[in-house]
């Protein structure tokens, strides 16, 4: 089911099913996730440590006056009692950063290596709650089904991911195009996507 989030929506909808919420940059994805999260741990009083979040989004930047990437710790610090799998190293944009289509990809690559590697934790010794910050970022080479794996290992799953033109060069279209199909097909598995606006 695909609605536009809004803000008074009840995040009591969200416990014990898959979400996923996409749209632009700027539009406030990554806050939503750290309100939900918020939410998991003030108002349900979850177990933080049945609470995993992987956090695959870049550094939080200012281009243009528009807000592009960050971390949920960004928007909610306490997020980090929660089991907070981290790697070393930092994530890349792969297009903002690029000056070629071979660096978009190495870039890509780049970023696969980390979120990878929690990833696959995460399915050896699951919980029953998932949070992943900018899904994106993996599936721009990672594979779709292990993805799946992970978010079919918890009770409640929360995610979002960049789904828009803002970013963009001439040299990346098909990187874009197989990005766009990539979120497309994820949308198709999980029970609730909402675009954000």
């Amino acid at each position: 089911m695909e609605m536009s989030i809004l803000d008074n929506i009840n995040f009591n909808n969200f416990i014990g099913h898959k979400t996923i919420i996409y749209g632009e940059i700027n539009t406030g994805k990554t806050e939503y996730t750290a309100k939900f999260v918020q939410f998991l741990l003030e108002d349900k009083q979850v177990n933080p440590k049945a609470t995993t979040i992987l956090d695959f989004g870049p550094k939080l930047k200012r281009i243009k006056g528009k807000k592009i990437g960050g971390k949920i710790e960004d928007f909610y610090k306490k997020c980090k009692i929660c089991n907070y799998l981290t790697f070393q190293g930092e994530i890349i944009p792969p297009r903002l950063n690029a000056k070629s289509r071979n660096e978009i990809f190495e870039n890509a690559n780049h970023n696969y290596l980390l979120t990878s590697k929690v990833l696959k934790k995460f399915i050896k010794k699951p919980t029953n709650i998932l949070i992943i910050n900018d899904i994106s970022i993996y599936l721009h080479v990672g594979d779709k089904q292990r993805l799946l794996e992970a978010i079919r290992k918890t009770k409640t799953f929360f995610g979002n991911t960049y789904y828009g033109n803002s970013i963009k060069s001439n040299f990346e279209v098909d990187f874009s195009l197989k990005e766009r199909l990539a979120i497309e097909n994820l949308l198709k598995e999980v029970e609730n996507s909402y675009k954000t606006i």
